[in-house]
């Protein structure tokens, strides 16, 4: 019993001077590491506590970027629903067009202080098909401004301060130029000559000399309250053919104008109407 025990002893004696002897083998032994490894590993420590929030490491995943987030302002300042941008009488004033969002197919900026529209206003949103700048303080236009547009229908620039036209898309069926500040040297001889769709045409409340060409498509014109002083044979009609009927035409207004109608009868003779104006 008495042997037992003391092998018993001897083992639980040889386990703790094993487990010392570990210990001490584990501690760090001085040189055992460079000199002042410990002081730079605390102080460095130390910094990286001391950083800023602002300078510590962001673990939160980047924001995805969306699409429209360039379209953000326009969309606080106007209303956009549906492809249809909606920025009338915007406040604060909005003095030259809205970054629009992308296939937008219609904008409504009227009654703003748009002063130009520059060559790549409307460059990146090829989509557009109805634009109306009514009632703003345009004075000038590129003449590329439009260049892009090859789906545009509808385009009004009434009530501004133009004193010429750019060049325009062909595909038009609308245009309105109504009180401008046009003279007939303002507008290009064939400025509406490739227009072939063009059916309502509204050159009213300028300062223009003389009609302008007129496509075959047109079928409401106006022109009242301009400066005409005469028309000729080759205005509506053609003079060297006889029997040119021009019968989509079937609104012409020319009141306010100097020019005597009655003095051209056979101005009007394809049309099916006569004009509104002065015959006397």
């Amino acid at each position: 019993m008495k042997a037992l025990l003391f092998t018993c002893l001897l083992v639980l004696w040889m386990m703790a001077a094993s487990a010392r002897r570990f210990n001490d083998e584990s501690r760090l032994r001085p040189g055992s590491l460079p000199n002042g490894y410990i002081s730079e590993y605390l102080k460095s420590r130390r910094a990286r506590r001391a950083l800023p929030a602002a300078d510590a490491p962001d673990a939160t995943p980047a924001p995805r970027e969306s699409d429209g987030g360039a379209d953000l302002p326009t969309c606080l300042l106007c209303v956009c629903l549906s492809g249809s941008v909606y920025c009338e009488e915007v406040s604060p004033d909005m003095t030259t067009v809205p970054l629009l969002p992308k296939e937008t197919a219609y904008l409504y900026a009227r009654f703003n202080k748009i002063k130009k529209i520059g060559r790549n206003d409307f460059g990146d949103t090829v989509t557009l098909k109805r634009i109306d700048l009514t009632g703003n303080l345009i004075s000038e236009i590129d003449d590329a401004a439009f260049s892009k547009l090859t789906l545009l229908e509808e385009l009004s620039l009434a009530e501004n301060k133009l004193i010429k036209l750019p060049a325009l898309p062909a595909k038009l069926t609308s245009f309105n130029a109504n009180h401008n500040l046009l003279k007939t040297r303002g507008v290009k001889a064939n400025a509406f000559k490739k227009l072939t769709k063009l059916a309502n045409l509204y050159l009213a409340n300028n300062q223009l000399e003389a009609v302008p060409f007129i496509p075959e498509s047109v079928r409401i014109l106006h022109l009242q309250d301009n400066n005409i002083t005469e028309v000729n044979t080759d205005t509506f009609c053609k003079s060297d053919n006889s029997y040119y009927l021009r019968l989509s035409l079937s609104e012409v207004r020319m009141d306010g104008n100097p020019v005597v109608l009655s003095k051209y009868p056979d101005s009007f003779t394809c049309m099916k109407v006569l004009p509104v104006g002065r015959y006397r």
